[in-house]
């Protein structure tokens, strides 16, 4: 149990390497068990509200965007669209998510994608102290300052839940 505390993922080395303070969080999970956002805010002891889930989009143009939205809420695809200038966006299907990003379904991040897309994050991320979003990988989570997290990816804030 030592050795998975002690286990980097990617987007903890670019936090560390850009000096971005995290705290690092673990939760249980069974491998190929899917397990809901509000799940794993609440088995870490997070408010669901706190806790962020990284969501890719295509836009009209064929351009891909990122959004992070709080994990118990659902994302406005006309507000998405507005919020990065595309007349509509489409959520990309799960089988492109690995290739384009890096990542896998339930363990995506907005840090260390394989190339930096557009990302916005929720507004209310600019009202809370911290907030969680996926270290990359299945069972771990980082918790930093949003402020930190948005700049470190170039990110703005916008309305995007329904």
């Amino acid at each position: 149990m030592a050795k998975q505390k002690d286990e980097k993922t990617n987007v903890m080395r670019v936090l560390e390497q850009k000096k971005v303070a995290y705290t690092a969080h673990t939760y249980p999970h069974e491998e190929g068990v899917a397990v809901d956002g509000v799940t794993v805010a609440r088995s870490m002891g997070q408010d669901p509200e706190c806790v962020f889930k990284t969501l890719v989009a295509r836009g009209a143009s064929g351009g891909y965007y990122v959004f992070d939205i709080p994990v118990g809420d659902s994302l406005d695809l006309k507000k998405a669209a507005k919020a990065v200038g595309e007349k509509s966006i489409a959520m990309i299907h799960q089988k492109e998510l690995l290739p384009l990003t890096g990542y896998v379904h339930g363990g995506c991040s907005p840090v260390g994608m394989k190339k930096q897309f557009p990302t916005v994050f929720h507004e209310t991320a600019e009202i809370l102290d911290t907030i969680t979003v996926s270290a990359g990988k299945i069972g771990y989570q980082v918790e930093l300052a949003p402020a930190d997290l948005i700049a470190l990816v170039g990110g703005k804030t916008a309305d995007l839940t329904v």
